[in-house]
């Protein structure tokens, strides 16, 4: 046989073992396979994290057929928009639009009595659930991705350690189809997570991140049944609920429109936080030598307990905390100034607490978010960073405490959240005492109970001791 027959026949065996693959993918997508040779379209649902509803399992696999027969070297983000308006869209209850209308000129007005950080131009607004999907998910993707290829490379990387050596040329030439297909998988999962959070979700910077963005959209919003689903679990009247709300959403869209540099600074930390995320490639290896084809559940509840991803390095670390002193910073002052413009409603102190509670816990879905991505987007500290900034606006003014948004470099450090003094003393605030005035006003009216009030003067520097009036005679 020629060298050149013996090529031919290297080629066609090569082309034979990708064309198994292929039919083995189809077979898999097709649920055309044994129960235990590949999966079920009901068990790839129950995989990918989705509901098993024909609709959505159609619109899963016609996804993975894509991504077989025509793979790309990037990861096609479209599933993941596709399937985020396919859980939205679950039948649920819009929500009435009209009490949010009707507080947000009310929040306005409120909030300019409080902060010198004026309204946005853009009109605050009421959003839907696939509203709030289609002009949120490219902030979700921005911040999903970086994660998502690591995920993909190592994924490829555990297949071609684990593939037996006669297979491994059939895998170079599947490599491109294998990867897209494995990041439309991450990417149907991340739009599972955020259909799933439009349904818990009650305003545009409920997670503390400013997900919307573009002319006319940063002016704040709310979504009625998000809203409407967190009154039901208060004893509060549904309006004030409603309105405190509105007030602390226009209060995060002022922060953020004022304090121009700030969405682009937070997003980049989180981005680069992202991107230094390792992949536990042994893992990996040991899931697929241990998973069971049958038994799909078993990759969901690794991706979605977030097991591939390793404990965070020392760097790793520190730049997590750095992240949560910096929204710990953004809520906390969201917080002082909507106490301060809602002390009118009726219960607010308990429904801050509500807020305050539901966002150091956080729900479902940002749980699997966080699992999925490998960071947490809930402020530990918040209430720390409120107290600094009602001491700051204390001690100095309100315009002093906004002043400190004007630049990074001005914000508060870790150190400084941690031993407040360091702060005033750097802001010159350290001699100074809150409510000087009222001090003052208690102390003259105890001097003049206890009979030791100066006498009065007459503005002459000299005291005006009466003695030539008799002051129980009437004037003359």
């Amino acid at each position: 046989m020629s060298a050149n027959d013996q090529n031919d026949a290297s080629d066609q065996s090569e082309n034979n073992d990708f064309e198994d693959l292929q039919k083995i993918l189809r077979d898999m997508l097709s649920g055309n396979g044994e129960p235990n040779e590949s999966f079920s379209p009901e068990q790839f649902a129950k995989a990918a994290g989705i509901p098993a509803d024909p609709a959505t399992m159609q619109g899963l696999f016609n996804t993975l057929r894509g991504a077989m027969q025509q793979p790309t070297d990037g990861i096609d983000w479209s599933a993941a928009r596709r399937t985020a308006i396919e859980v939205a869209s679950d039948g649920s209850a819009a929500g009435d639009p009209a009490p949010a209308l009707r507080a947000f000129p009310v929040a306005t007005l409120w909030l300019d009595e409080v902060t010198e950080i004026g309204a946005t131009p853009d009109a605050p607004r009421a959003l839907s659930r696939i509203e709030w999907v289609q002009q949120s998910v490219d902030t979700w993707i921005s911040l999903a991705e970086p994660v998502a290829e690591s995920v993909t490379q190592a994924l490829m990387e555990a297949l071609q350690s684990q593939m037996p050596e006669e297979l491994s040329s059939a895998l170079q030439g599947a490599a491109p189809m294998l990867r897209s297909v494995g990041g439309a998988l991450f990417a149907v999962q991340l739009g599972t997570i955020i259909g799933k959070l439009s349904g818990e979700v009650v305003s545009a910077g409920d997670i503390g991140i400013p997900l919307l963005s573009g002319p006319g959209r940063e002016g704040g919003a709310l979504l009625p049944s998000g809203v409407a689903a967190f009154a039901e679990g208060l004893d509060q009247d549904t309006e004030a609920v409603t309105l405190y709300l509105a007030v602390r959403e226009l209060a995060h869209a002022r922060l953020f429109r004022h304090s121009k540099w700030l969405r682009l600074h937070l997003l980049s930390a989180i981005t680069d936080y992202a991107r230094g995320i390792s992949i536990d490639t042994d893992r990996i290896e040991e899931v697929a030598r241990e998973i069971d084809p049958s038994q799909p559940e078993q990759l969901q509840e690794l991706l979605s307990n977030g097991a591939l991803i390793p404990p965070k390095s020392p760097a790793q670390e520190a730049a997590h905390a750095r992240l949560e002193t910096m929204l710990a910073l953004i809520e906390g002052w969201v917080d002082v100034v909507t106490a301060n413009a809602a002390v009118r409603i009726p219960g607010s102190d308990a429904i801050a607490e509500m807020v305050r509670r539901r966002r150091a816990t956080g729900g479902p879905a940002e749980h699997a978010f966080s699992a999925l991505i490998g960071l947490e987007l809930r402020p530990r500290r918040l209430r720390d960073a409120a107290a600094l900034w009602r001491l700051v606006g204390e001690r100095g003014s309100p315009e002093m405490r906004d002043g400190l948004w004007a630049h990074p470099d001005l914000l508060p450090t870790m150190e400084e959240l941690d031993h407040p003094a360091r702060l005033l003393e750097r802001l010159g605030l350290a001699g100074a005492s809150p409510d000087s005035e009222a001090d003052d006003f208690d102390a003259a009216l105890a001097q003049l109970l206890d009979g030791t009030l100066p006498p009065h003067s007459d503005g002459s520097g000299e005291a005006d001791s009466g003695d030539n009036e008799d002051p129980s005679e009437p004037d003359k």
